[in-house]
């Protein structure tokens, strides 16, 4: 039996990213634990785990999306690895839909896998060239997703879903790969719910986590982490 990526990204983050300790937190609280997820998205392993989860949900809850995008530089892995992702189920499905054809074999009705391309958030305009503050994938009116690795107060992934917007892009979800559980997912929320919902759909603006911090503390301790 395959082993299970959710699974697996867990562990990896909970041996790699989870520190038990005294720290102070970007947003000035203290903590008895620190999580640096990019010591796990940036891991080779790690990024691979991360764009196979990330895209997952995205065809499940957010199909209309053609992009992924994020604040600087905390976001930077989780975009480029759920991109590469979507190219590389593209490339297998459409190898599949090859050799089935080749062997006279019936391919399955399944729709093909999107393509889900990249652009990143500055955290302030570009003084020179296009001075532009969106880099990668812009196209206004596309549907897109934002994404975060930690979310604490939800201050970054907000930056973010404005930068998105006023580019003229559709936010259709969020994503974050840990919640620290300390407001940020009520924070997001708020901001989510000021979007207008689209067109063809009265539901609000979806808000997901993959883990939260008790689930990376949990498995931290069952892996017996120091």
């Amino acid at each position: 039996m395959l082993p299970d990526p959710r699974q697996s990204l867990l562990n990896l983050i909970a041996t790699l990213s989870f520190k038990l300790g005294d720290f102070t937190l970007a947003s000035g609280q203290r903590s008895d634990y620190y999580i640096d997820c990019r010591t796990t998205t940036l891991h080779a392993e790690g990024g691979r785990l991360t764009g196979l989860v990330l895209y997952d949900l995205i065809r499940e809850h957010m199909p209309s999306a053609v992009a992924v995008g994020g604040l600087t530089m905390g976001a930077d892995p989780l975009v480029s690895n759920t991109a590469s992702a979507s190219a590389w189920a593209l490339a297998d499905s459409n190898e599949i839909l090859e050799l089935s054809a080749e062997l006279g074999l019936a391919a399955e009705e399944d729709l093909a896998p999107s393509l889900i391309h990249g652009f990143l958030v500055r955290k302030a305009e570009k003084t020179h060239g296009t001075g532009r503050r969106i880099e990668g994938f812009l196209s206004p009116g596309a549907p897109v997703v934002i994404v975060d690795d930690v979310c604490t107060t939800g201050g970054s992934t907000i930056t973010a879903i404005e930068a998105a917007r006023e580019a003229g892009m559709i936010v259709v979800g969020v994503l974050c790969l840990v919640d620290r559980e300390q407001g940020g997912r009520l924070n997001i929320e708020r901001a989510l719910a000021e979007i207008p919902p689209a067109c063809d759909s009265d539901a609000p603006v979806p808000f997901l986590s993959v883990f939260t911090a008790s689930d990376v503390r949990k498995a931290h301790i069952a892996l017996k982490q120091p």
